[in-house]
């Protein structure tokens, strides 16, 4: 493989990396209502693990409240058990058309502890990021070993990809500064 072939498998899997670590921040309950806290949740759609976004409307009315509207009212109660089942620890409520969740206020003992696990899911992400860019410099090693590349080549895309995944370790610290301070203040 060549340099440019390495280094673009490595920038894509670090994409991935950082998408990764953005959806699990979203998923992270801050006190305020967020359509992301359901949209990822697996519902049993006729048999179909199906994602709440397809089978419903969500939406905020208010900071405290997720309404979350399917377009097949039958889905309803498969929409309460896949909240019921999910780590959100809130019980739904249902009129027969819309599935409503009230968010309550978190304690500080409990924001506390959702930093300690956002802390954990950035450091997750980083792990990720040195893990593809180990597996990056392995292949660039063989490249090199397979007389494919020079050992200049090899040094130069290793500099080009230290200095992305520096880049993207920063993203996740940015995101987790954001985030922890989204627990700790709302």
């Amino acid at each position: 493989m060549t340099t440019k072939e390495i280094l673009h498998g490595a920038e894509d899997k670090l994409k991935k990396a950082l998408e990764s670590v953005t959806r699990e921040f979203s998923e992270i309950r801050t006190g305020r209502a967020s359509p992301g806290m359901v949209e990822g949740l697996h519902v049993d759609y006729y048999g179909t693990p199906t994602l709440m976004k397809q089978l419903a409307s969500i939406t905020v009315p208010d900071p405290h409240m997720i309404m979350i509207q399917p377009w097949d009212i039958s889905a309803i109660t498969e929409i309460e058990k896949a909240i019921a089942k999910s780590s959100l620890g809130i019980q739904p409520c249902n009129d027969g058309k819309v599935v409503r969740l009230s968010i309550p206020q978190l304690s500080k003992e409990r924001r506390q502890e959702l930093a300690k696990v956002v802390h954990k899911m950035a450091e997750e992400g980083r792990v990720s990021l040195r893990t593809v860019r180990r597996d990056a410099k392995e292949a660039l090693e063989k490249s090199e070993k397979d007389k494919l590349i020079s050992e200049d080549d090899k040094f130069r895309a290793a500099e080009e990809l230290q200095k992305a995944v520096d880049k993207y370790i920063a993203k996740i610290d940015e995101l987790l500064k954001s985030k922890e301070k989204e627990v700790l203040e709302s």
